[in-house]
């Protein structure tokens, strides 16, 4: 029992490295605004998820922002940025786990990868709308959108945002998965505790 403890927390901390080192490739999307950046940090989250569970998926993503915090800072002072992508990570694993579970399968994970990118446009929309912009303003003390153009950069900047680097995660994701499959079953069959009768 314990060796698989250590085992996994070894296994958390690589993928936690390599998902910050994903995080420090960030690019910007022409058209939408330059601070909106698609990464591929969330693959080995999704990977953590899908083989250890929930929890080690949430670590990873945990751990990448605080490695990405430390290494560079932020410009309110305030993790702010950290705050939102953490949360994004989880909106987006969190139905990939939960549907993966069920549908162990090629189909289980490209449903559980579509859910999650609509749970994380929607939810990062509407967390956006009512938390994460206003603390930006807020840190930043310049005054903030309202009305209109609030929603426009909401319906026009963040939404188009999460569902284009939902959809590019996931086309990597699929690729990634139809090759590594049965090492992740391998990976999944290790780490589970055997039952006791």
């Amino acid at each position: 029992m314990s060796k698989s403890k250590t085992r996994m927390l070894i296994a958390i901390a690589m993928l936690s490295s390599i998902s910050f080192v994903l995080m420090l490739l960030a690019f910007p999307l022409p058209v939408l605004p330059a601070y909106l950046k698609v990464d591929f940090s969330d693959i080995p989250a999704l990977i953590a998820a899908i083989t250890m569970g929930p929890i080690a998926g949430i670590l990873v993503a945990f751990l990448k922002n605080v490695l990405d915090w430390l290494f560079s800072g932020s410009p309110t002072g305030v993790p702010v940025g950290h705050m939102a992508n953490f949360v994004t990570s989880i909106l987006f694993l969190t139905p990939v786990y939960l549907i993966y579970r069920k549908v162990s399968s090629s189909k289980g994970i490209m449903y559980g990868l579509a859910s999650g990118t609509i749970s994380m446009a929607i939810g990062m929309s509407a967390l956006n709308y009512f938390v994460f912009l206003p603390m930006y303003s807020y840190f930043l003390n310049f005054p903030m959108e309202s009305g209109t153009a609030l929603f426009n950069t909401i319906i026009f900047g963040i939404l188009p945002f999460n569902l284009i680097k939902g959809i590019l995660v996931t086309i990597v994701m699929i690729v990634l998965f139809k090759r590594l499959k049965p090492i992740l079953d391998k990976v999944t069959n290790s780490f589970r505790i055997p039952d006791i009768n």
